[in-house]
């Protein structure tokens, strides 16, 4: 017998309070898109994100306050997956993510030799996606100049950091200012350098009166030495 159609739809109320009300997909995509604009914020060139949206039969609870995140270790930049949760009610999702990074890289405009410092008229600057290339490419000629290659390199090869040597900051034999610094003092004095040293390694010197000491180089012949 067929309930009449007032009663079908007092019963049909209390079903439909009970349901809660589902998340909106449309706004997973979005948020991850603005995570990732946000982390590519100081990255060079002309950054473009693209977000795979979920399955559309996906049915989640409704969230108040979505937030997107990397896993530890991942990248944001590339292929690359973005996670987004909610604390309450508690879920998660993950997106997938392909975010481009059109700029200008280094590249070389002649073979280079292996510890021959480099000039910056044997060099170019050309335009790619470097999301798509490994970490550490070099995006200004000024980075390379100075530097050598730790390996004989072929036209064309575009230049990262882990191929180059650091140019020295501190030069075997060059008289160096020693900093020593402490809890509230600061002391500087004269010394020769025993090596030579980019930026941020460790290099020792022999004071005026033949201590020999490690510090830290800096820019402009500075070796810091903390106590």
């Amino acid at each position: 017998m067929k309930l009449p159609v007032f009663l079908a739809l007092l019963l049909a109320v209390p079903l439909a309070l009970a349901q809660p009300p589902r998340q909106n997909l449309a706004a997973l995509p979005a948020v991850a898109h603005q995570f990732l604009t946000t982390q590519t914020a100081g990255l060079p060139g002309q950054v473009k994100v693209s977000i795979t949206p979920p399955d559309a039969r996906l049915a989640l609870p409704a969230c108040p306050a979505l937030e997107a995140f990397l896993q530890p270790g991942a990248r944001a930049w590339g292929k690359t997956t973005v996670g987004v949760r909610c604390a309450a009610p508690a879920w998660t999702i993950f997106l997938q993510a392909q975010v481009s990074v059109l700029a200008d890289y280094v590249t070389t405009a002649v073979p280079l030799a292996q510890g021959q410092p480099i000039e910056a008229g044997q060099l170019v600057l050309l335009k790619g996606d470097i999301a798509a290339m490994p970490n550490g490419i070099l995006t200004e000629i000024a980075q390379a100049v100075g530097r050598t290659p730790l390996v004989s390199l072929a036209s064309g090869v575009p230049l990262r950091t882990d191929i180059l040597k650091a140019r020295p900051v501190v030069q075997q034999g060059q008289a160096v200012r020693l900093v020593s610094n402490g809890r509230n003092f600061s002391v500087s004095s004269e010394a020769k350098a025993l090596g030579n040293a980019a930026e941020g390694q460790v290099v020792q010197v022999r004071t005026n009166n033949g201590t020999v000491v490690s510090g830290t180089a800096r820019a402009g012949g500075v070796v810091d030495v903390s106590f």
